[in-house]
């Protein structure tokens, strides 16, 4: 074989073996992208004056961050959940319901959407938000990209009669039409169409990327995990015991105290009945007065009636700034909230001092809000995104089957175990073929030298 047929042969060989090692480098940077040293958040809580329930902290926002989660990507999600304009009436947003400048709801029992139209349910706290498997009280969406579909054309919340409605109004504003070009252009087969541009999966896209960024680390009780004996007050410490005696933790467990985090949007959400114990004689005097079963519960998606009065496990991060509390929005301050989960949920009737301990403990669980500004929305010169006529009139909206309900309960498209034996000791893979991918190449330069002399 000729001198040249072999360098040629050796030269293709070379950058087959390059494109193998990046993209085997890519893909494995992108499972990094979904995974977290633990230690960073583990710590050893033998030494401290009270054993916490859990040893974790807070994971932070760096476990939620996804591929592709860009400052420019982040910006457009967060202008599009501050927008009211791509609500019927042009005053509801998703900040509305959920207000990032507070406890990350509304403050009020039910939430109020277009109109004045009123929901079934309490809205859920955004904060923390992205740690969850699933998203709303009943788990019907399992992403915060899925979560952000529905209030868009829910007549009781932003009220639009159809998704395509909202995108035509976003569509008509040149400032948003350039961010989304940023952001997406590259990732669509024509830019210049802006229905595939401007479309639901990447608006719903831009909004969870921000929405994964709502997290608040670095409460007391993450920095008394950590060693500080000194961040929990003595009454604290007490409540802390007193949580842990009672069984609250049974339901409100792990660095999120809500029994989920370590595989967020996963759909395998955490649900616990509400009431428990409906024949405990305080709980029932509870079920009546804040109504804790005039709704079905999960049971509304699943049809199943093993899921009545099934709630999914909330977050107790930040639950001081969060009443009025439980589902129904009626329980109207933390000790009452305290006294209802002990009947209804624990069958227990804990003492004054106990709720006011435990009370005490929970407000530890307040963590650091990262600073919001109110971004500066895209404005079209002269004209307004809201027709003047609308929501003075439209048609009834009929409700949207869920795209992914038929799996709901299916396996997370990210939980397959990585087979070690796919891998070299002290190398990751990608790194092993670059790595001979560039032994080859020093190889091929040396053997040419050598050929030319």
């Amino acid at each position: 074989m000729g001198r040249r047929r072999i360098l040629i042969l050796l030269a293709i060989g070379v950058s087959a073996l390059l494109i193998v090692g990046a993209a085997a480098a890519m893909a494995q940077h992108e499972d990094a992208a979904n995974e977290v040293d633990e230690d960073e958040f583990t710590h050893d809580t033998e030494d401290l004056p009270v054993e916490p329930p859990t040893d974790q902290s807070h994971p932070g926002t760096e476990y939620l961050e996804q591929e592709g989660d860009t400052e420019e990507k982040i910006e457009l999600g967060e202008q599009l959940y501050f927008d009211p304009r791509i609500s019927e009436t042009g005053t509801i947003s998703c900040n509305t319901c959920h207000n990032v400048m507070e406890g990350g709801d509304d403050s009020r029992p039910i939430a109020m959407g277009v109109g004045g139209h009123t929901g079934p349910v309490a809205s859920p706290t955004v904060w923390n938000s992205g740690f969850h498997h699933t998203q709303f009280w009943d788990g019907r969406a399992d992403t915060l990209a899925e979560q952000a579909e529905g209030p868009i054309v829910a007549d009781v919340e932003m009220g639009m009669p159809d998704h395509e409605a909202a995108l035509d109004r976003v569509r008509g504003v040149d400032d948003y039409v350039e961010s989304y070009e940023e952001v997406y252009g590259d990732e669509v087969d024509d830019p210049d169409d802006l229905e595939e541009l401007i479309s639901l999966e990447n608006t719903v896209d831009a909004i969870a990327a921000y929405e994964r960024t709502l997290n608040t680390p670095n409460s007391p009780y993450d920095q008394y995990v950590q060693g500080d004996e000194d961040a929990l007050t003595d009454q604290q410490l007490d409540g802390m015991e007193t949580f842990q005696d009672l069984g609250c933790q049974s339901c409100h467990s792990g660095p999120m105290f809500s029994g989920q985090w370590d595989e967020p949007e996963s759909g395998e959400g955490v649900y616990q009945p509400h009431p428990t114990f409906e024949d405990n004689p305080q709980c029932e005097e509870y079920v009546e007065e804040y109504d804790l079963m005039d709704n079905p519960g999960r049971m509304g998606v699943t049809d199943d009636e093993s899921d009545e009065f099934m709630y999914k496990v909330p977050t107790l991060r930040n639950v001081e700034h969060t009443a009025p509390y439980m589902h129904t929005g009626q329980v109207p301050d933390l000790e009452e909230a305290v006294r209802v989960m002990a009947a209804c949920s624990l069958d227990e009737d804990p003492s004054d001092e106990e709720v006011e301990d435990v009370t005490a403990f929970l407000t530890s669980l307040t963590g650091e809000y990262p600073e919001q500004d109110m971004p500066q929305l895209p404005n079209p010169s002269g004209e307004s995104m809201v027709p003047m006529d609308a929501g003075t009139e439209f048609e009834p909206i009929e409700e949207e089957q869920d795209e992914n309900g038929d799996d709901a309960n299916g396996d997370d498209a990210n939980g397959d175990d990585v087979d070690e034996g796919d891998s070299i000791p002290g190398m990751t893979l990608g790194a092993a073929v670059l790595a001979l991918a560039m032994a080859t190449a020093a190889a091929l330069v040396g053997y040419s030298r050598r050929l030319n002399e």
